[in-house]
C-alpha cells in the first residue's frame, strides 16, 4: 500500500499514513452515547477521528491509543458534515521497521517555511531602518533581543492562524512589513496631520503588538495550550505588561510615546468579542490593527484553500470563517 501524508491524500483514496496522536477527549453525544474524538497528526495536517462505543477500533482506542505516541494508520480520508475525517481500517503502533518508509519523529511538528534566523534578522532590520526615536528603538529592540530565543519557535496561536514552530515571528514578520507600508503610504499622502504619523511607533508597535503570546500560549507539551495567565489575562494585556517591566529598566522613556504604544498594544484586535479593552484611538494603533486582520486572515483562507481536497467549486463553510470559499 502506498504510504502517503494527510495532505495529499484524496477522498475516498485508501492509503497508508504515518500519524501521531495529539489529543483523545473522551465525550457524549447528546443521547447519553459515549465517544471518543482522536486527534493525528502529520507533518502537514491534523484531521480527527470519532470513534463510537460500538465501534471495532473502541476497545483500542481506549485502552492502547495513547496521547504522544506514533502510528501506521491504513484508511481514507472522508468529507462530512462536520468536516474531514479520517476513517482507519488497519492501525498499529509505528516502530523503527517503519524509517524505511519514510517514518521519522522529527517531521511531526508543523513548522513554517521560513528560516527563523532570517526572518529575526530581517524583522530587527525593519525595526532599526524605521525607528528615528532612539529610546522607543532601544525598548523595541531590548525586548526582541531578550525574548530572541523564544520567538524563533513559537507558534502564533492555539489554532486557526500561524498554529505552528515560528508562526508567531513568521506572523510578526509578515505583520511589520505591511505596517511599513501602510505607515509610508499614509504618512506621505497626509503630511498635515497633527499630530503627524508616527512611522517608527507603527513600525514597532507592530513588532510588539503579539509580543504577549509569548507568556499567554504554553508549548512545553505537544499541543500548544492556553497558560493560566492565557486564560485569565490574555496577551493584549500581558504584551502591555512586558512594554511597561522593559521600560521600567531603561532611562529617558518618553511617557507620551510609551501610553501610545502601550495603547496601539492592547487596542490590536479593535473588538471586545476578539480581546481588546478598547478600539483604535490612534492612527498608528489603526493601521496595526489591520495590518494585523489580514495576515491572520489571509493565513485562515489560504490553509482552508490548501486543505480542500474535493471537486467541488466551493469548499464548505463549516471553516474558522464560516464562509464557503470559491476555487475555481
Amino acid at each position: 500500500m502506498e504510504v502517503k501524508t494527510l495532505s495529499t491524500m484524496t477522498p475516498d483514496e485508501i492509503a497508508d499514513v504515518f500519524v501521531l496522536i495529539i489529543k483523545k477527549d473522551s465525550l457524549v453525544t447528546r443521547q447519553g452515547k459515549p465517544f471518543y474524538k482522536v486527534t493525528f497528526r502529520d507533518e502537514l495536517k491534523e484531521v480527527s477521528v470519532p470513534v463510537w462505543h460500538d465501534s471495532q477500533l473502541w476497545e483500542d482506542c481506549q485502552n492502547r491509543w495513547q496521547v504522544g505516541k506514533y502510528y501506521k494508520v491504513r484508511g481514507s480520508i472522508q468529507q462530512t458534515k462536520f468536516g474531514e475525517q479520517l476513517q482507519i481500517a488497519i492501525i498499529r503502533e509505528a516502530n523503527e521497521d517503519d524509517f524505511d518508509e519514510g517514518f521519522s519523529p522529527e517531521k511531526y511538528s508543523p513548522r513554517s517555511k521560513f528560516d527563523p534566523e532570517e526572518m529575526y534578522d530581517e524583522l530587527l532590520e525593519l525595526v532599526k531602518e524605521n525607528t528615528t526615536s532612539e529610546t522607543l528603538l532601544e525598548l523595541t529592540l531590548t525586548i526582541l533581543e531578550e525574548n530572541a530565543e523564544a520567538l524563533l519557535s513559537h507558534p502564533a496561536a492555539k489554532s486557526n492562524h500561524h498554529a505552528f514552530h515560528g508562526g508567531l515571528l513568521e506572523h510578526t514578520l509578515s505583520v511589520t512589513k505591511t505596517a511599513v507600508y501602510l505607515a509610508e503610504k499614509y504618512s506621505t499622502s497626509h503630511p498635515e496631520m497633527q499630530p503627524p504619523l508616527n512611522v517608527g511607533l507603527v513600525v514597532c508597535g507592530a513588532a510588539l503588538h503579539d509580543i504577549g503570546k509569548l507568556r499567554e500560549l504554553d508549548t512545553d507539551s505537544l499541543e500548544t495550550v492556553y497558560s493560566p495567565q492565557g486564560h485569565l489575562i490574555g496577551h493584549l494585556l500581558l504584551g502591555r505588561d512586558i512594554v511597561r517591566e522593559t521600560a521600567a529598566k531603561l532611562e529617558d522613556i518618553d511617557p507620551v510615546m510609551l501610553l501610545r504604544l502601550e495603547h496601539l498594544i492592547i487596542a490590536h484586535q479593535r473588538l471586545p468579542e476578539w480581546g481588546s479593552p478598547k478600539e483604535p484611538a490612534t492612527p498608528e494603533a489603526l493601521l496595526v490593527h489591520y495590518a494585523d486582520d489580514i495576515d491572520a486572515k489571509f493565513q485562515i483562507m489560504s490553509e482552508i484553500l490548501e486543505k480542500d481536497t474535493t471537486e467541488e467549486p466551493l469548499t464548505t463553510h463549516q471553516n474558522v470563517l464560516r464562509t464557503a470559499l470559491y476555487k475555481e
